[in-house]
């Protein structure tokens, strides 16, 4: 059985599952106002930096059982379309199975996505989601999706094969993209392109979400996880999305010359 290890513990957040388990507590507000979403956005970064936005998100959804997250690929390891269909995430907060029967149905229903193992090895924007989710759904189970620089019609056929698989499935399943919006350029510059790219997720458009980032350069690294999430959202029958949090690097250590921007985000 693959046994994938935690790749950024102790790095991006701690090791410690006591500690980790406090800081969830406090990074997550409590909050009456949870609801069945299609999608979450949320972002990757340090939970120093941006754990404050990932938990407002996660304080707003319920989350299921089975849910598929949709990450970046940082590394170039694997290939552009890689999701994992077996094996574990031993994570501090415990172990995580792999959703086999989902990710190998989801697998059966695209043509672009390549099962493997090694582009999920040390990348971080999917590993940083799970512990918010162990620490909401006990029984989680997950179907990663590490996503290289493909092209949008690529995009679009993951996302029916998405929408696909859920209703095949007949089960709640909770879609996760994990993204950072703009990179180290000042915060009024990186707030004005963000904003762009964040009306068209608002406004339910994976075409343009895609189209917004490559016509002005937008360096928000999990475009394509969010495009391929709106698209699957659409068909599953989402007809609202809503801002929950936006924040950047210099709210935490004051630099505002040189941000990462950070948005969190629910589609329902």
């Amino acid at each position: 059985m693959l046994d994938r290890k935690p790749a950024v513990a102790n790095q991006f957040y701690t090791g410690n599952p006591i500690a980790l388990r406090s800081e969830l507590s406090l990074l997550i507000p409590k909050t009456s106002h949870k609801r069945q979403v299609h999608c979450a956005i949320s972002p990757h970064a340090g939970y120093i930096y941006s754990g404050h936005v990932a938990g407002a998100v996660f304080s707003r959804v319920i989350v299921p059982e089975r849910v598929i997250i949709l990450g970046p690929n940082h590394t170039g390891y694997g290939s552009y379309a890689e999701i994992m269909t077996e094996g574990i995430w031993d994570m501090p907060l415990g172990e995580v199975p792999i959703d086999e029967g989902l990710s190998k149905l989801l697998l059966s229903n695209s043509s672009v996505l390549e099962e493997g193992y090694q582009a999920h090895i040390y990348e971080h924007s999917l590993e940083v989601q799970i512990p918010f989710l162990q620490y909401l759904q006990p029984n989680l189970k997950i179907s990663p999706i590490c996503l290289g620089p493909i092209d949008i019609s690529s995009c679009l056929e993951i996302g029916r094969a998405i929408f696909q698989t859920i209703k095949e499935i007949n089960e709640p399943v909770l879609i996760v993209a994990s993204t950072d919006m703009s990179h180290y350029i000042s915060a009024d510059a990186a707030k004005k392109l963000d904003y762009l790219a964040i009306s068209r997720i608002l406004d339910l458009d994976p075409e343009g979400l895609y189209e917004t980032v490559k016509q002005y350069g937008i360096t928000m690294c999990g475009y394509i996880p969010t495009t391929t999430a709106l698209e699957a959202s659409k068909l599953l029958g989402a007809t609202e999305a809503e801002l929950v949090k936006y924040a950047n690097s210099g709210d935490i250590n004051g630099d505002y010359s040189r941000v990462v921007g950070y948005a969190g985000l629910i589609c329902y």
